[in-house]
């Protein structure tokens, strides 16, 4: 195989290119050994995605996590969906009861749980954990109720405090104020966001004061919450109303026109929780969109450059923080156009353009492969570096794949993945309806 760097012909040399045999998270592991020396020590190894809900995303991270657990002793599973939500995940994979379609439609946020490859992949940790010397824990990273609802952080506060300060009366206007434009799934956010834009600006005086109020309570007595119920209760209860305070801060950003505040706020709150499981957990996999790990600014079109998730925690833990990025050839990818909301929920994904790096990565063979970037030849090094742009979903955005990332797996056809139909019974009503006008 010829490296040819010229943007219609570019390709990999085939010392680059690491061969993935499958995917499935039950075949065999010895393709995987380059993963040995591309770690190293890393705490973090995150794993990224072009889009959401691809099936052959969903069953490289697991296949990935298998690998990481049995070989290299992680622990922690944790991915972009509501760190509220998680707990209810987290419990069953420990062993814990309940009906495996109702963790997946609760337990998981923004839609990520409903679909049988996750599902499996669960089932796995659970298994995993019965007889396991070290479980595997699951944990959610992100902002709870779909980014957008306070009700679920703001509700698990209260519960801790109906034990560590019982004779505490929270006024009870926050609550209130919270449901009017809470979220029952992220087909609702549209609803919710104008909901909150329609409060008073008194309304949302009056929230954002009572938020800051209750935390200077929970920072305060700190000593005396954690002596009364645990130290584990008591920073997972706090860790819950911080996320509940970024919403709320990202709410008024954008009912001000600050668009912007979605991302980088958000990315910002991820990277803290992220931090937060570390002080729980030595090495952690952490999946989430590209534009979350990559360790460049996010570039996406029509918007100015906002800090990642990915960015916040190279600063932070240096070279103890790995990232795997996905590029995609052909097949189906996630709809993001308006028309998402009426069921239409894919759509299908051109040829990678000329030039990006998914075009790259598929030019340099028909199957799914890896490459580490950081042991490239120079002459493949360069043909890395002339690429300028990476497609995420349709969309296409400006990268430097060398800064960006420190691997790429590239999944050269990409579809749908299965909707789980016991986690759809178990959804809101309007999850239950779009999913009943989509067609795969």
């Amino acid at each position: 195989m010829t490296t040819d760097t010229s943007p219609t012909s570019a390709r990999l040399s085939i010392e680059a290119v690491r061969p993935l045999r499958t995917l499935d998270p039950d075949g065999p592991q010895e393709d995987l050994t380059w993963l040995d020396e591309a770690i190293g020590d890393a705490k973090v190894v995150a794993i990224g995605e072009n889009a959401h809900y691809h099936r052959e995303s969903y069953l490289l991270r697991h296949r990935l996590t298998r690998y990481l657990v049995e070989q290299h002793g992680f622990g922690a599973y944790a991915m972009e969906s509501g760190f509220v939500e998680g707990w209810l995940a987290d419990d069953w994979v420990r062993g814990g009861q309940g009906r495996p379609g109702h963790v997946l439609a609760n337990g998981m946020t923004s839609l990520m749980g409903l679909w049988t490859e996750m599902g499996a992949h669960l089932e796995w940790m659970r298994q995993h954990n019965l007889d396991a010397a070290g479980p595997v824990g699951f944990y959610g990273i992100d902002l709870s109720g779909s980014n957008v609802s306070l009700l679920p952080g703001l509700d698990a506060v209260i519960a801790y405090l109906a034990h560590a300060d019982p004779e505490f009366e929270m006024d009870p206007r926050i609550r209130e104020t919270a449901s009017v434009f809470a979220a029952p799934s992220a087909f609702s956010l549209s609803q919710a966001v104008a909901a909150y834009g329609q409060l008073a600006p008194e309304q949302r005086d009056a929230l954002t004061a009572g938020l800051a109020e209750l935390t200077a309570r929970m920072e305060g007595r700190r000593l005396d919450y954690r002596q009364r119920t645990t130290a584990d209760t008591y920073e997972r209860a706090l860790r819950s109303l911080r996320l509940t305070v970024a919403i709320d801060a990202i709410a008024r950003a954008m009912a001000c026109g600050d668009q912007d505040s979605l991302f980088s706020n958000r990315d910002a709150a991820i990277a803290d929780t992220v931090e937060w499981i570390l002080r729980r957990e030595d090495r952690i996999v952490l999946a989430a969109h590209n534009g979350h790990v990559q360790r460049r600014p996010a570039l996406l079109p029509g918007m100015p450059p906002a800090a990642t998730m990915g960015m916040h925690l190279a600063d932070r833990i240096g070279e103890d923080y790995l990232v795997i990025g996905i590029t995609n050839g052909t097949g189906q990818t996630l709809n993001t156009g308006a028309d998402f909301y009426d069921g239409k929920l894919f759509t299908d994904l051109e040829p990678p353009r000329p030039g990006s790096l998914d075009a790259l990565m598929s030019a340099s063979s028909d199957g799914p492969f890896a490459t580490d970037l950081r042991r490239l030849s120079p002459t493949d090094t360069e043909a890395v570096r002339a690429v300028s742009e990476q497609r995420l979903g349709a969309l296409y955005c400006d990268v430097r794949p060398l800064d960006a990332y420190d691997v790429i797996v590239h999944l050269p056809q990409v579809t749908a993945a299965e909707p789980d139909a016991a986690a759809l019974a178990d959804s809101p009503h309007d999850v239950q309806q779009a999913f009943s006008q989509w067609t795969p």
